[in-house]
């Protein structure tokens, strides 16, 4: 089984949606062969480096909430976030352009460390407020998971990596990904957002059940959006007590 997921390192629901990825294929894959590949997407291509505001900042201007009430959407991701083990600190958390981060992701796969990468930027982002966008940051930790800094630094001073940031995003496009995370699995099959880990576990049975018996593509979620962000919104939604 091969699953791909596109996402992005400043995205709270992708950093989830990771965590309960995982926890479903602990519970449902003994004995599958399961390779992961993670693909490049940026919520925000145009976003700047260096703006000097924090994520409740950032949060407050874009969406036009006070600061309180941008504060209050970064509690609600972070209680999210405890419930699948992570901690995160959104309010402190740097916006930023990532898609050098994303050519350094691409460098490390093709070093055999792409998983590592993405796990370490998630965790650089949502929970030690890094900045991604910064190369001295990026070089340190591409060191953290074992990647030389000569290299490194070869490939973030020249335009490495980028023609296949933008092909993976391109392909993002064309599948009609609109927010992430996204996952394809096998090429057939599509679930989109961080869903509860009981969809995940559900889903993967589905595939595991059905593969060789349904030839189309299909969105296992029945085009339910889960919980994703997009460049218009990245929020909790409300429960529904009904």
């Amino acid at each position: 089984m091969k699953i791909e997921i596109w996402s992005d390192f400043v995205c709270p629901f992708c950093y989830i949606g990771k965590r309960r990825l995982e926890e479903a294929l602990s519970q449902i894959a003994e004995g599958e062969q399961t390779e992961i590949v993670y693909k490049s997407f940026e919520l925000d291509p145009q976003a700047e480096k260096n703006t000097g505001m924090s994520n409740a900042e950032k949060l407050a201007s874009k969406y036009g909430k006070s600061m309180e009430e941008a504060k209050q959407m970064n509690k609600n991701m972070e209680q999210q976030a405890t419930s699948v083990g992570l901690k995160y600190n959104l309010d402190t958390a740097v916006p930023t352009n990532t898609f050098d981060a994303h050519r350094l992701a691409k460098f490390a796969e093709s070093r055999g460390l792409g998983k590592e990468a993405t796990e370490r930027f998630f965790q650089a982002v949502l929970t030690d407020s890094e900045d991604v966008g910064d190369h001295d940051t990026l070089i340190k930790l591409a060191q953290d998971i074992g990647l030389h800094k000569t290299d490194v630094s070869d490939v973030l001073s020249s335009e490495q990596f980028g023609e296949l940031v933008r092909a993976e995003e391109a392909e993002a496009r064309e599948i009609g990904v609109q927010g992430v995370p996204f996952f394809v699995i096998n090429r057939k099959y599509a679930i989109s957002g961080a869903q509860p880990t009981e969809v995940f576990v559900q889903s993967l049975q589905k595939v595991m059940e059905e593969e060789k018996q349904s030839p189309a593509f299909q969105n296992l979620t029945d085009d339910k959006q889960g919980e994703a962000c997009t460049d218009e919104s990245c929020d909790v939604p409300p429960k529904n007590d009904n």
